[in-house]
């Protein structure tokens, strides 16, 4: 299982969070450019729909995705489900991650999953443990006008980034994990609203300031 809440940022204040999140997290970043291809199964699958992401690192492997051999499959489940899950902030799902050879793509295909989406997510991550191990993610979402064309990807809103910070969990701590991710989410407050994924809370009016203060003094401000 995963915790997970995502937010967005206007990309003038990405580096007053980059210097907030280096103040919290006590590592360094690290460099994030990733491949991704969205697979949904066809109806002849079964009844539930299934999605499957394929993610080639190309930090990791500068050749162009789908002929280098690093790569992940991931599948999202569904989110856990109740009152009890209604009433947190945080969403809880199942998933599965994996790795995978250079026919992948292949595989799923003669599975019957068909290619769904494709994009480019270029920024940087930080992961680092405060009560459970956490990640938090800052990119740019690209979207690519021709099957694998990285080169010529371009940015699926102008002038915004996507936060996302997610956590792994299990059916015995996930309560745990909750209150640790909803915890760190409180510190980013002044620069951005998180929520579950889907939905949508917009900028923060308050980012502009809070963004300032820190670009001032590289950090030092209690916020």
């Amino acid at each position: 299982m995963e915790c997970v809440v995502q937010g967005i940022i206007e990309t003038q204040h990405v580096e007053a969070l980059e210097i907030l999140l280096q103040g919290l997290c006590g590592v360094n970043k690290e460099q994030l450019r990733i491949h991704e291809l969205c697979l949904k199964s066809s109806p002849n699958l079964g009844f539930v729909s299934s999605e499957v992401r394929l993610i080639c690192d190309l930090e990791q492997q500068p050749e162009p995705a789908w002929i280098c051999a690093c790569r992940t499959v991931r599948h999202i489940g569904g989110a856990m489900r109740g009152s009890g899950a209604e009433q947190i902030s945080v969403l809880v799902r199942t998933m599965v991650e994996s790795k995978a050879g250079k026919n992948v793509i292949r595989l799923f295909y003669s599975l019957g999953y068909k290619l769904d989406h494709e994009l480019l997510r270029v920024g940087f991550s930080f992961s680092f443990h405060r009560g459970a191990p956490i990640t938090v993610t800052v990119s740019s979402v690209n979207k690519l006008p021709k099957l694998h064309a990285i080169d010529e990807a371009e940015p699926v809103t102008l002038g915004i980034q996507l936060v996302e910070i997610t956590a792994p969990a299990t059916a015995d701590n996930y309560a745990e994990v909750v209150t640790a991710v909803s915890s760190f989410c409180e510190y980013l407050a002044p620069l951005l609203h998180l929520s579950k994924p889907g939905v949508s809370t917009g900028v923060v009016p308050t980012a502009a300031a809070a963004a300032a203060s820190l670009m001032s003094d590289g950090g030092g401000t209690t916020l």
